[in-house]
């Protein structure tokens, strides 16, 4: 069997703590992936996972070579990657997914720009909540925001990371007054994203650590722009990453609250289902957002909005 391929496999099957899972990940049948890592633990003569009727988990040999291997398949799929693209060039249809509120105030500039860089490229974008599956929706790549990734199936690309704030209308906090500390939000109307927080609740970071409530208010909303449109109107304090809300901190419409009880920030990643002959269009539009996006060196530049949150 090809060693590279067999390592490929087991460090899928690592990933996704599955056989079945790393079958369907792979397009190879489950007997096909036990007989690819059962080959490559026969010709190193070790034991790379443990299996039980309910779990697959690794061996210390195991965490060793998926390191290593990793590491490794990365380099061979980036030469792969650089050797195409010297040769063929990027083109073809992209399919991007993203969530509406960082595709209408951040991607659609990159993907604008990419365009003209890279005329025989096709952009699609496929709104979504940042959980569409890449191989079921046939999407090339994602990018997702969040806390932190939960999904490890796919492979994924630190960007950047990007600061969250309370905000809300002077009108508001005219009427029901500026709160101090995290415990007065008990008495604040907070508008609340169930996507960004599943469990219902808003974690602050301090000198002090971390500290999380469970914010009050009637209006919830799975999306972020139905809620600032909402802190816009005066109708509370809602939670949002910096990218959403610079035009309304810089034109006064909205102020941030308790600048220092800082929510936990968002990544931004890219994701993509595989590494191994990773198409060249893909390759170049990860390397444009690392330049567009990762490049940016403002994404925390709030001090000149802080000043505005004393509104009484």
């Amino acid at each position: 069997m090809d060693r590279l391929r067999c390592i490929e496999v087991f460090v899928e099957v690592a990933h996704a703590a599955s056989f079945s899972a790393a079958a369907q990940r792979l397009g190879m049948s489950k007997g096909n992936v036990t007989k690819h890592v059962a080959w490559l633990e026969q010709s190193l003569g070790v034991q790379l996972l443990s299996r039980t009727t309910k779990s697959v988990s690794m061996t210390e040999a195991g965490m060793t070579l998926l390191e290593s291997g990793q590491a490794m398949l990365e380099q061979m799929s980036d030469l792969e990657g650089r050797l195409r693209h010297s040769v063929g060039g990027a083109r073809g249809v992209l399919r991007v997914g993203t969530q509406p509120s960082f595709g209408a105030y951040h991607l659609v500039p990159v993907v604008t720009a990419f365009a003209e860089s890279y005329p025989d490229v096709q952009v699609l974008l496929y709104l979504d909540d940042g959980s569409a599956d890449l191989v079921g929706e046939r999407l090339d790549l994602s990018i997702r925001i969040a806390p932190e990734l939960k999904d490890t199936s796919y492979v994924a690309v630190k960007l950047a990371r990007v600061p969250q704030y309370l905000v809300a209308s002077p009108r508001y906090l005219s009427q029901r007054g500026t709160p101090s500390t995290i415990d007065d939000l008990d008495k604040h109307e907070c508008l609340l994203n169930t996507m960004k927080s599943p469990n219902g609740l808003w974690t602050f970071e301090s000198a002090n650590g971390a500290h999380s409530i469970r914010p009050k208010g009637s209006v919830r909303a799975n999306f972020g722009e139905p809620l600032l449109h909402a802190a816009r109107l005066g109708c509370g304090i809602s939670m949002h990453p910096l990218y959403m809300i610079e035009d309304d901190l810089a034109s006064g419409a909205l102020v941030i609250v308790l600048s220092e009880f800082t929510p936990i920030g968002l990544d931004i990643y890219a994701m993509y289902p595989s590494r191994r002959h990773l198409p060249s269009r893909v390759r170049a539009f990860v390397d444009f957002l690392r330049e567009r996006i990762g490049g940016r060196e403002n994404w925390s530049e709030t001090r000149q909005y802080v000043k505005q949150e004393d509104v009484h």
